[in-house]
């Protein structure tokens, strides 16, 4: 297909940037992927005054000035987990230079094509009334955040069928390359490990679950697999990151799970 160049898990990021990262720091696709690089959730130079749209105008230039000249760890890599909305967008926009591509080409033809997800999309542009409305933290209809470079963050749109053939993917032997994604790869205590992406809890009746959770302004959504008793549980909803009540999606997220996988 023209972008298959093979990376490992301990590559490092660095070799894809024609600069050397501030310090010299050295970041490995695995650090990011299960948020051990040190880096803090959001980089300095991300400007938060624009509620409504804060992703939107933070571009390569932003990134390239943040990685060559800004950077402070907050830790050593591969010694502490600590999420990072700037790991993960920096983990999609570095796969996608990593194969001559970008993260969203990347996304329709190694997840949505493979997997049939029909209804997921990279941009929300001309989805129109196939789109719920996002709501903020007062009820609210406000604009759907629209991600540059920092995309692996935060930008998929989805429904909860696509969701669910994403799930059932899981729950097939033969996709070695999820398999990959659910092996643990960071300790963080007895209750959590990290694999790549999912954070792997133990359910109240002492079942693995692979779960994630994403918030936005107007949206709130979480998502937890059973692979033994292949079963899932995925919410999506219209209640904005900044609500207080957003906490219930992933209480809500766990409750029916451990109801669904008592026998």
């Amino acid at each position: 297909m023209g972008y298959d160049k093979k990376i490992k898990l301990t590559d490092y990021i660095n070799v894809y940037f024609p600069f050397p990262f501030k310090d010299n720091v050295k970041i490995s696709f695995e650090n990011l992927a299960n948020h051990t690089s040190g880096l803090p959730r959001l980089p300095e130079n991300f400007d938060l005054s624009n509620e409504t749209n804060p992703y939107k105008n933070y571009g390569k230039k932003e990134l390239n000035e943040y990685l060559k000249n800004i950077m402070k760890l907050e830790s050593e890599p591969s010694k502490k987990y600590s999420y990072s909305n700037l790991g993960g967008g920096l983990l999609g926009y570095t796969l996608g230079l990593s194969q001559k591509s970008t993260i969203q080409k990347l996304l329709q033809t190694r997840i949505f094509d493979k997997y049939k997800m029909t209804n997921s999309f990279t941009s929300s542009q001309n989805l129109k009334n196939k789109l719920v409305k996002g709501l903020n933290a007062n009820g609210e209809i406000i604009p759907n955040w629209d991600f540059d470079v920092l995309f692996g963050g935060g930008g998929i749109l989805s429904t909860t069928e696509d969701l669910a053939k994403f799930a059932k993917a899981q729950f097939n032997p033969e996709n070695k390359e999820l398999a990959l994604t659910r092996k643990t790869t960071f300790v963080v205590n007895e209750k959590l490990k990290i694999g790549l992406g999912w954070h792997i809890l133990k359910s109240e009746n002492d079942k693995e679950l692979f779960w994630h959770n994403g918030g936005t302004g107007g949206y709130s959504s979480s998502i937890a697999i059973n692979v033994d008793d292949k079963t899932s549980v995925i919410i999506l909803s219209n209640v904005s990151a900044f609500n207080p009540e957003m906490e219930n999606i992933d209480k809500l997220g766990f409750e029916l799970i451990n109801e669904v996988t008592k026998n």
